[in-house]
């Protein structure tokens, strides 16, 4: 799955414990309601933000990944989080090339002078 929208903010990496870092991205997505998507890259991959800034364009491919958990009181508890595992900046988007060239102004073309709207011709409209 992917994700792209604007950086909105790139905290400084945690760690965890002796044996687990994270670092999280928050990506805004620019659609007609923008969500605010936060992004969590974890151990070797916390490296991968550090070239991007907030503003900037990217696409960001992640995992859902989902835990069960029970608490001391027994019950049985969900979460849901969003693990980044690789980051593009998206470039802008740039004219194709080998597109038709533009149509001339209505100027250029020389108005015709033979004309004559009682001549028949056999088209239907």
């Amino acid at each position: 799955m992917e994700v792209t929208g604007r950086v909105k903010v790139i905290n400084p990496e945690q760690q965890i414990s002796a044996t687990f870092k994270k670092r999280e991205l928050v990506v805004t997505t620019e659609e007609q309601y923008p969500q605010h998507i936060m992004i969590e890259f974890t151990q070797d991959k916390t490296d991968l933000l550090n070239n991007y800034a907030p503003g900037e364009q990217v696409k960001v491919s992640i995992n859902l990944r989902g835990r069960e958990w029970v608490n001391p009181q027994g019950e049985t508890k969900y979460f849901n989080s969003i693990q980044g595992w690789r980051i593009e900046k998206m470039q802008p988007e740039a004219p194709v090339t080998g597109q038709m060239p533009p149509m001339p102004a209505s100027e250029a073309f020389e108005p015709a002078t033979n004309f004559n709207e009682e001549e028949h011709d056999d088209l239907p409209f």
